[in-house]
């Protein structure tokens, strides 16, 4: 039988984060070695996650962790300011990256893949985790072959700090990779309030909802010719985003180089 996979968890105190230390903890290929957040004031697990035994601090120094405990993995859910340099600094350490925080524009993508190579080591930059999700993605770039006229709504808690989402980012970065590139719009529009008819990645437009009660979920709109078509996913519970995060975590131990998106993986 094979070691368990060593995993540390950083941005362990927020939602996604304390969800993922529970589902790394429980899971029998893994092994929770340490859970990490700067605002971490020695909060033990057993009492934040409710699993009798975990009874490990949450820590505040991920430099710390690093070099002492030496993991396998490190999952992040921490925040766009964070993440970038979190992940550079555990790619240095030779420790594989899982990375579920958006925010990362392009030259930083290419400066950890750059890393990665360097230390023979892989990082995958995951916008969403749900498989459902990943499937919502790869329909619409399906459907954008036939149908491509197209809009994106995305919805998620109050709470989320980036917008658009990195999972509405790339569904269009998808749907432009199968339609194309298109002529400007004939027709002029005029906003009168700035902003409504919503931003613009490759030609299609985005709209992000930001309400409490909302987790994560988003609906592409097609239409066509006297028809219209939506794909639409919804995440009703940050546990459905867990058998997407141990997926990745496992397949990537195994790897070298950047991996961007869930869908290269499945």
């Amino acid at each position: 039988m094979s070691e368990a996979i060593r995993v540390i968890v950083t941005g362990a105190l927020g939602k996604m984060g304390l969800e993922t230390v529970k589902a790394i903890a429980q899971d029998k290929e893994t092994e929770l070695v340490a859970a990490v957040d700067v605002r971490a004031r020695g909060e033990s697990l057993e009492e934040l996650t409710g699993i009798p035994g975990l009874t490990m601090k949450v820590e505040n120094d991920l430099d710390r962790v690093l070099e002492t405990l030496h993991p396998d993995v490190m999952v992040d859910f921490t925040n766009p300011q964070a993440v970038f340099n979190n992940t550079r600094t555990a790619l240095r350490q030779g420790v594989t990256c899982v990375v579920g925080t958006t925010g990362l524009n392009e030259v930083e993508l290419q400066q950890l893949e750059k890393l990665a190579g360097e230390m023979n080591t892989g990082v995958a930059v995951i916008p969403n985790f749900a498989i459902g999700a990943v499937l919502m993605m790869k329909f619409a770039r399906e459907a954008a072959r036939y149908l491509p006229d197209v809009e994106i709504i995305e919805l998620h808690h109050d709470q989320k700090m980036d917008a658009p989402s990195g999972t509405a980012i790339k569904t269009a970065e998808m749907i432009s990779e199968s339609r194309g590139s298109r002529p400007p719009r004939s027709i002029r529009e005029f906003e009168k309030v700035a902003g409504s008819r919503g931003g613009e990645v490759n030609q299609i437009r985005i709209h992000s909802v930001r309400l409490p009660g909302l987790i994560a979920h988003q609906e592409v709109i097609f239409g066509g010719p006297g028809q219209s078509l939506k794909i639409r996913h919804d995440s009703l519970d940050r546990v459905g985003f867990m058998p997407g995060v141990l997926m990745v975590v496992k397949m990537m131990v195994k790897r070298t180089g950047l991996v961007y998106g869930m869908e290269n993986l499945i």
